[in-house]
């Protein structure tokens, strides 16, 4: 059936149907990577061939990417894996992803962009135009889910693609038309639904979160993005603003914000009664079997994921206190482990050097600094940060929450300060118990401006923290039992963890 728009005068060697089928037929098909790197090459070749009528390119960028899909699922599934990847495996993986996703945005949008300058043959095209852009659009948020992965910076002609192709569909009167974006996908999308799924949780600080979890996020917004409403009016439920005159990354609106005629307005109001049922469900440790998150992920971290966006969608989150323009020099370290060799309670076998990093926009709550592009290897979202500012005795702790590269490779780093004082302490099961280290390590983070002094915040080893285990720790020549109370935070290498505190008596026999 394909035969007769393929075209017959170029020699491309997917210029003929049966030529095209053998390539793909020899695709090494236990070979996700190789085979995707080969599709990947093929649809660049492709979008670049001028002898293709459009088409005749469209049909076979349909048929290239259609291939593609099991191939990209299943690499994406061993990608965002809960599993830490070694740098090799998750560089290698995100290589291949990345490339494809780009190649495929522009493709499509070479397709896109012939048949708006009316090139020979674009007619062709008209009733296709729905499949057309909601391809491009699927395919322009996984480029951004990469690119976000990797915490680089977005090309900004994304947004500018991503408006022409909303006004474009708005005009011709598509936006709303029905569609099956691949064939073996269950139920059926829009142009408007792609758009609302992207420019929703794009919006939604998706840069703030751990590779994992922008994957899980956007997953979720896709099965919900038929709830997601994009309209030129704003009212009482508008979240996110995209102006298709001045494009740019979808900001969060507030009430008087002026209004251009230019202006399209993102609503999830819709979405926040089915984010409270999965959650309620997630909460019971079942992950619906109609949930598609392209692989099988445990409840709890589904349910953080979904929390999240339940969170943004409720209450927008805000800057806590104003930034200063203050230049502070701190030494920094990386990591639980390297915290612990900065206490007394560390047995100092290591004699490695802190980094030093000059910070120059610093707030009561966290700060923001620019790192070179070499020695950040190991910085991540969720990293702990042990942090000792110029001139102070003691160090802080200090989470990363934001990451992005600029182009010029260097890491802008957002840090959260947990606490500006942290104290080694050792800690004991209480009244014996097992499953616990005797002895082990841990950071008491000193009690902020208004927080109990009856309770108490400790930075604990990964996976060492039990709702059902109180623990014992000497501090400052006092004995004190810690009944634990919640877990707030579960990083790669440590447990943020709150306690009850209570002081006992010292034994006679301590100093």
């Amino acid at each position: 059936m394909l035969s007769g728009i393929f075209g017959k005068k170029s020699d491309h060697p997917m210029a003929d149907i049966k030529s095209a089928q053998a390539l793909l037929n020899d695709l090494p098909k236990n070979d996700a990577y190789k085979s995707l790197m080969e599709l990947s090459e093929w649809i660049e070749s492709v979008a670049n061939n001028t002898d293709f009528k459009p088409d005749h390119q469209f049909a076979v960028l349909r048929l290239l990417d259609e291939t593609a899909q099991p191939y990209a699922r299943k690499l994406a599934r061993d990608y965002f894996t809960p599993q830490e990847l070694n740098k090799f495996q998750e560089n290698r993986l995100w290589l291949v992803l990345d490339n494809w996703c780009r190649h495929t945005v522009k493709a499509y949008y070479v397709v896109f962009n012939r048949y708006c300058s009316g090139d020979k043959g674009a007619g062709a095209l008209k009733a296709q135009l729905p499949l057309l852009a909601a391809r491009a659009v699927y395919a322009m948020t996984g480029q951004l889910k990469y690119v976000c992965a990797h915490y680089g910076p977005v090309d900004p002609t994304v947004w500018g693609n991503l408006a022409q192709l909303c006004q474009h569909a708005e005009q011709q009167q598509y936006l709303d038309t029905p569609l099956a974006l691949y064939s073996g996908v269950a139920g059926n999308t829009t142009v408007k639904d792609e758009l609302g799924r992207l420019l929703g949780w794009y919006g939604c600080g998706i840069s703030t979160l751990k590779p994992l979890y922008m994957n899980l996020t956007e997953r979720i917004a896709g099965q919900y993005r038929s709830s997601i409403d994009i309209g030129a009016q704003q009212d009482a439920n508008s979240l996110f603003g995209f102006d298709l005159d001045r494009p740019a990354a979808p900001m969060l609106v507030k009430a008087g914000t002026t209004v251009r005629p230019s202006m399209r307005f993102v609503s999830m109001a819709e979405m926040q009664p089915k984010l409270a049922e999965l959650i309620e469900t997630l909460e019971k440790g079942t992950v619906p079997e109609s949930l598609n998150l392209g692989g099988t992920y445990d409840a709890e971290l589904v349910r953080e994921a979904a929390q999240y966006l339940m969170n943004f969608l409720t209450a927008p989150p805000s800057r806590r206190s104003a930034r200063r323009g203050i230049k502070v020099g701190l030494n920094a370290v990386n990591g639980f482990a390297r915290m612990i060799d900065r206490t007394d309670v560390a047995l100092n076998f290591s004699d490695e050097q802190p980094a030093h990093w000059d910070v120059e926009d610093i707030s009561a709550s966290g700060f923001h600094t620019v790192l070179p592009a070499q020695g950040t290897d190991g910085i991540r979202i969720g990293s702990l940060l042990g942090v000792q500012p110029e001139g102070v005795p003691h160090w802080g702790a200090a989470v990363v929450r934001r990451l992005m590269r600029d182009d010029a490779n260097r890491l802008h780093v957002g840090a959260e300060m947990l606490a500006n004082q942290i104290t080694g302490v050792a800690l004991s099961p209480s009244g014996g118990g097992g499953g616990f280290e005797d002895g082990q390590p841990a950071l008491w983070l000193q009690t902020k401006p208004g927080g109990s002094s009856g309770e108490a915040q400790l930075l604990m080893k990964a996976g060492t923290f039990s709702a059902h285990r109180s623990l014992q720790a000497r501090l400052n020549g006092k004995n004190y039992l810690l009944i634990p109370g919640r877990l707030q935070e579960k990083g790669l290498d440590y447990d943020l963890a709150n306690f009850r505190v209570i002081e006992q008596e010292s034994d006679p026999g301590e100093s």
